[in-house]
């Protein structure tokens, strides 16, 4: 059957989301591509409409540190507990092991990370880890395989929507996973991102965003099926899935089937379901401008709250620029001194929280707002106030 991509949602011309720029770069011409959505009415995957290799996102300058949120953190160590007791591998391969969040949780002598990112996979060799500063492909699992052998569980977090070539990305891991293995994947669902509005989940490195459908076909044309599925509170909502072998005799659960009726309920098959949303998507950028111009025009002061990717998508698509935000807070050590993508606002060093003369924050990273709330009691105290713009803009 011939693929069909329908193109629903325009964002705009975008610079890459995480090329944070410095001072010298503010008056260079920067690389921007148009960033429009599409979903495919055969295979039900929704993805970006100009997919880049990930040797152009991913290298020694990629700032994202998983560490940096307590809420990641805490959510590795939770599910490290489940593995431990519900699955007892004998050897764990992650995929994306970033800075170590995850596999600082195991055994150093029965883990190993594969992250193509060399600045970040030191981070976690400098720790005792056994890490390959490597991309996912047919050469690494080759020679995973012949070093390692075959793996009991596999995990990757937010990083399989990032590969274009999604066929190669899992056949290598049919692979070098044991017949009685599991494969645990992590990345945002579009069921949330829609209920939520959540455009800024769409950016360069977001090459798909995943339904439950979508990805159970991809995984069963590659030998491999989701036996569960956990709905988890990270990055704006996501779904953990849980793997295997189509010849492992594990039942299925019913929370995939629950999963497939609520996606079904909400219409995620159907078109009209992605054109409606790109009507609240334009209608959002309408309120959210508005709000930064009500707030302007009365002289208060605005910053941002976190530079994230996320946030680079919405400033771009909006039009917000450093004439409506100050500077950003942010607590990545390699984001600070620097200045967003396209926006070109001064990311600054957190400290101990919001100075005294700001009114108002822009959260950037919204999908820790209970985490930054529960920091910023001091801001919310004395009267400031956050602005957000999913799942509707507001002041809060």
């Amino acid at each position: 059957m011939k693929s069909k991509k329908i193109k629903f949602l325009n964002l705009g011309n975008q610079p890459f989301a995480n090329s944070f720029l410095n001072k010298n770069d503010l008056v260079k011409k920067e690389k921007k591509f148009n960033l429009s959505i599409c979903f495919n009415s055969n295979t039900k995957i929704v993805s970006i409409n100009k997919p880049f290799s990930s040797k152009k996102m991913f290298n020694n300058k990629y700032p994202y540190r998983a560490s940096m949120s307590k809420t990641v953190e805490q959510s590795f160590k939770n599910l490290s507990k489940k593995i431990k007791s519900n699955f007892k591998p004998r050897n764990i391969l992650e995929i994306g092991s970033n800075d170590g969040s995850f596999i600082k949780f195991f055994d150093k002598r029965k883990t190993v990370g594969i992250e193509p990112c060399s600045n970040v996979e030191k981070l976690t060799k400098i720790k005792g880890f056994k890490t390959l500063a490597r991309y996912w492909n047919n050469v690494t699992a080759n020679y995973i395989l012949k070093k390692f052998g075959k793996f009991d569980l596999i995990f990757s977090a937010n990083t399989i929507s990032h590969i274009k070539q999604l066929d190669g990305v899992l056949s290598n891991i049919y692979k070098v996973l044991n017949d009685k293995g599991t494969l645990i994947i992590e990345d945002p669902s579009l069921l949330e991102c829609l209920k939520n509005n959540a455009y800024d989940q769409f950016y360069n490195e977001h090459i798909y965003v995943f339904s439950l459908t979508s990805i159970n076909n991809l995984l069963k044309k590659n030998k491999l099926e989701i036996f569960d599925i956990q709905n988890i509170d990270l990055h704006g909502g996501s779904n953990r899935y849980f793997i295997k072998k189509i010849n492992d005799k594990r039942k299925i659960k019913k929370s995939v089937f629950k999963q497939y009726s609520n996606e079904k309920k909400y219409g995620l098959n159907n078109v009209k379901t992605y054109l409606e949303f790109a009507k609240r998507v334009k209608k959002s950028k309408k309120e959210l401008l508005l709000i930064f111009q009500n707030i302007k025009s009365k002289g208060k002061k605005i910053i941002g709250y976190g530079a994230t990717a996320k946030s680079t998508t919405v400033l771009n698509y909006c039009g917000i620029n450093k004439k409506f935000i100050e500077y950003f807070l942010d607590t990545t050590p390699s984001k600070q001194n620097k200045y967003t993508p396209g926006s070109k606002i001064l990311i600054k060093k957190y400290n101990k929280g919001i100075d005294n003369d700001i009114d108002y924050a822009f959260l950037g990273a919204w999908n820790f707002k209970k985490e930054i709330f529960k920091k910023e009691k001091n801001f919310i105290k004395r009267g400031g106030k956050f602005i957000i713009h999913t799942p509707k803009p507001k002041i809060i």
